[in-house]
């Protein structure tokens, strides 16, 4: 259109008009570059603005990658369930004696069972927990403490004994092979909460020692004596190396996540 509205002018000279034509088309091509490069930039523009969008799986695998050290810590985690599971500990099935009088209550995933029985009308309660395991001589002996039981293992419990609706004792233990330690003895009555505080009475090993022996007797009665502790002390080495088992597998799936 601006070459025929040119050509209509005809006071023009040839001249002018090769002039007028001349710059006529540099502005044309001027026009076509300034629209191609803004075509251009736009649509780059549109490219890096929806480029998060287009190559979404190139951020994420990126993100997505584990650190090394996590890579280290999970070969680390399999060669200790590796070991755990070498070992005859872990799936071993303990025999429960006969004559054993407690039924026993173990949850997987708990450092502690509970045995229980009723003897004489009387609920027994006892809280067995992991052992105190000692695998070498005991040279370091804060407490200047040369006795044998210094390099026994041994086993802490909670024996319980209740009467019907009314008062209970409470015993802390420390049980080694063939022998059995009271710590503390506390009467526990149900009218009073824990949050309150009871008298408790003076320290075990503060009373006399027939009254000592008397209570031991008391317990050994009620089923707390060398034969179940014995039984219980395999019994809870078996379940220590089956919970660390649990918590190696826990650790695996958790840095696998």
């Amino acid at each position: 259109m601006a070459f025929t509205s040119i050509l209509r002018k005809s006071g023009s000279s040839l001249a002018p008009l090769a002039t007028r034509l001349v710059r006529g088309q540099r502005n044309y091509h001027r026009a076509l570059f300034t629209a191609k490069t803004h075509s251009n930039l736009s649509h780059n523009h549109r490219i890096s603005f929806l480029s998060p969008l287009l190559v979404p799986n190139l951020h994420y695998s990126s993100a997505s990658k584990k650190p090394s050290s996590d890579e280290t810590l999970l070969r680390v985690i399999l060669s200790e369930i590796q070991c755990l599971q070498e070992t005859d500990d872990h799936d071993r099935v303990e025999q429960i004696p006969s004559d054993f009088p407690f039924e026993i209550v173990d949850n997987p995933g708990l450092q502690t069972l509970t045995l229980k029985r009723t003897y004489q009308g009387e609920e027994i309660e006892v809280e067995v927990h992991m052992p105190d395991l000692v695998t070498g001589e005991n040279d370091d002996d804060p407490d200047g403490d040369n006795s044998e039981k210094a390099s026994l293992s041994s086993l802490p419990l909670v024996v319980s004994v209740s009467k019907k609706d009314g008062p209970s004792l409470e015993f802390s233990c420390i049980s080694y092979p063939d022998e059995i330690e009271i710590d503390s003895l506390a009467a526990k009555r149900p009218e009073i909460s824990d949050e309150e505080i009871a008298y408790k009475g003076p320290s075990f090993i503060d009373l006399d020692e027939d009254l000592q022996k008397a209570f031991k007797r008391y317990l050994n009665i009620r089923g707390i004596k060398p034969s179940t502790i014995n039984f219980l002390h395999e019994y809870m080495i078996n379940k220590n190396s089956k919970e660390e088992l649990i918590w190696m597998k826990k650790l695996k799936k958790f840095v696998e996540a």
